[in-house]
Parts: structure tokens; sequence; C-alpha cells
């Protein structure tokens, strides 16, 4: 049952999009032939909203998108030619996940980029946002790793799909001075929006996850559990630049998760060190050696390109807005 509603919904939506396109063209089309002017759709908008009194989703700005979403995906997506998972991806998601990815992507690896991660994990519009926002495209791989010598052939390019160079964390408060237990703590308590940063197939399994070995107790700072690449993630927190003994410790963690806590079937635990800045030449250098699955990438708290250049000098910024917040409450 649930099957046949997805199936029904999937096709209502694909042909929702089918139509939209074709107004798209058709409006495209005439404004090319006869001239007609920037207020012409304008026009057409008021026709229909007095011909057809409550329609909805045809104002001027939907009649636009329409326009857009036909001249720039008419060529290489809708048609009988194109077929395989480009049309199964485009036709699973919506035309406000289209919109989104129209107005904020510019090159057409981008927006298929786009188009297949959502389709694939089932985001919703805000989660298509964040991904935007957080430049999954550009970050999505690019972190430097040891991946090839230290996982399984069946699981090395989906580890590469999984982890990012640089992690967007907008929704913490957090100063400059501020230690890794306040940063964890934030994170903990906003984990589903975390989870949503990390990417697909993330569960949360604890933060200051206990360690024993022979009497002594060591603590991890953030475990994770990855279906997809079925094994444990290990997440490091550190508020300054990047520093080669921290994947000694990791390296720790990871020899002892395997031994004691991975199950039989799961594959190596992976090491994430997740700092403030680093040297990619210097993280090379510092993994290069080592056995175990390891990585290292970045956060950002704050969207650097969210202010106007000629408004961010007359602003406080992200730290300065922090610290107010915490004096008000």
């Amino acid at each position: 049952m649930v099957r046949s509603r997805y199936i029904a919904a999937r096709l209502a939506n694909q042909e929702q999009l089918k139509l939209y396109f074709k107004i798209g063209q058709m409006l495209s089309e005439k404004i090319n032939a006869e001239n007609w002017g920037a207020k012409v759709i304008e026009q057409i908008a008021i026709d229909l909203q007095q011909s057809l009194p409550g329609l909805r989703g045809f104002s001027a700005s939907s009649l636009k998108r329409m326009r857009q979403f036909s001249d720039l995906y008419g060529k290489f997506v809708i048609g009988p030619s194109v077929m395989g998972q480009l049309q199964t991806s485009f036709y699973s998601i919506s035309f406000t996940h289209h919109n989104r990815i129209l107005e904020k992507c510019s090159s057409e690896n981008e927006r298929l980029f786009y188009i297949f991660q959502a389709a694939e994990q089932f985001w919703s519009v805000r989660e298509l946002e964040h991904q935007i926002n957080a430049n999954l495209f550009k970050h999505q791989g690019n972190m430097p790793h040891n991946f090839n010598k230290t996982l399984p052939e069946n699981i090395k390019s989906k580890a590469l799909e999984v982890f990012k160079d640089e992690y967007l964390i907008d929704f913490v408060n957090i100063n400059e001075d501020d230690d890794e237990g306040i940063l964890e703590n934030e994170i903990v308590n906003n984990i589903r929006k975390f989870i949503m940063s990390m990417g697909k197939g993330y569960s949360f399994i604890g933060n200051q996850y206990k360690l024993e070995v022979n009497n002594n107790e060591f603590f991890v700072d953030l475990l994770f559990y990855n279906r997809h690449l079925q094994c444990l993630v290990a997440i490091e927190l550190k508020r300054k630049k990047f520093k080669p003994e921290y994947t000694g410790q990791l390296n720790f963690y990871l020899n002892v998760l395997d031994d004691k806590v991975k199950l039989l079937h799961e594959n190596p635990s992976i090491g994430i060190v997740l700092c403030k800045q680093k040297d990619n030449m210097v993280v090379d250098y510092a993994i290069k050696s080592i056995d175990k699955a390891m990585s290292v990438g970045t956060y950002t708290h704050y969207q650097a390109n969210s202010i106007p250049e000629n408004m961010k000098e007359f602003l406080p910024n992200a730290e300065a807005l922090g610290k107010c917040y915490k004096k008000v409450n």
C-alpha cells in the first residue's frame, strides 16, 4: 500500500513537471516569435486569475519560473531520447526543488549534481537549501584522506561520497574563545541539524563515548554509524588549526573501536578530525602511514556569502553576535 502511494505521488509529480515545462515552453516560444515585452507574463497571470478565480500556482513569478525551467532543461531532460537515471531523478523531485536549484546553481554540472542527490537521498526542500548553502557540490569528496589503502574496495567510492572537505554548522552559537566542549554541546543539542549537515546515512550513537582499555577510560567526542558504509564513524572536534598529533589520538580510538565495539559483519571504523582550519599538505603527511581510515575536514558556523560585501564592514561578525546573545540570555 505504501509503495502504491509512493508510485502514484511520483507519477503525479511527473505529470505536473511536464505540464509546467509545456507551459514554460509555450511562453518562451511566443515571447521569442512575437517579440512580447517584459510585462506580457504579468498580464497573462492577471487574465488567468480573472478567467479562473481561485486558480493557484500560476502567478507571474510562477510563470516566469516555468519559462526558465523549460529553457534550461528542455534540451536534455524532457524528451523521449533521455532515459535512465537522469530522467528518473529529475521526475523524483518537486517543482519547488527545481526552483531552488535554478535560483542558486549557476552551472549545468552543479544543477545535475543536486538533482541526483536530492532524489537519491529524499531531501526535503529545506535540506536541499542547506546542502546548497553548504556548497556540497564543491566540498564532497575533496577532503584529504587515506581511504585508498585502508578501506575495502567495495566502500572506497562510497566513502568519498559520504565525507566532505568542509561542513556548514550554522546552527551552533559559539564564540572565538569557546573550547571543544562547548562546540560539542551545541552540536549534541542540535543533533538532527548536525546529521543533516554531515550527509547521508548517519545514525547518532553518542557523545563522549567511553572506551575502556585495561581499566583506563578514554572518550570519543562523537560516535556515529553510517548505514551506507556499514561502519562506525568517530569524530574528534578541534577548535584550532589541524595539528599532526590529532591523528595519533584518533588512530588509537579507531583501533579500540575495531577491536572492542565493531561487529563482525561491519566494515572497519572511519575517523574524522573536524577542525577550524587545516593545511592539506600537512594533513597528507600526518595520515600517510596510518593504517586506519581517516580524513580531516573543517567546519564553518556561518555562511560567508550571506552578507553583501558592501554591508560587512558595518555589521558585527558572527563571534561578536554570539557574545551579545549569550549576555542577553
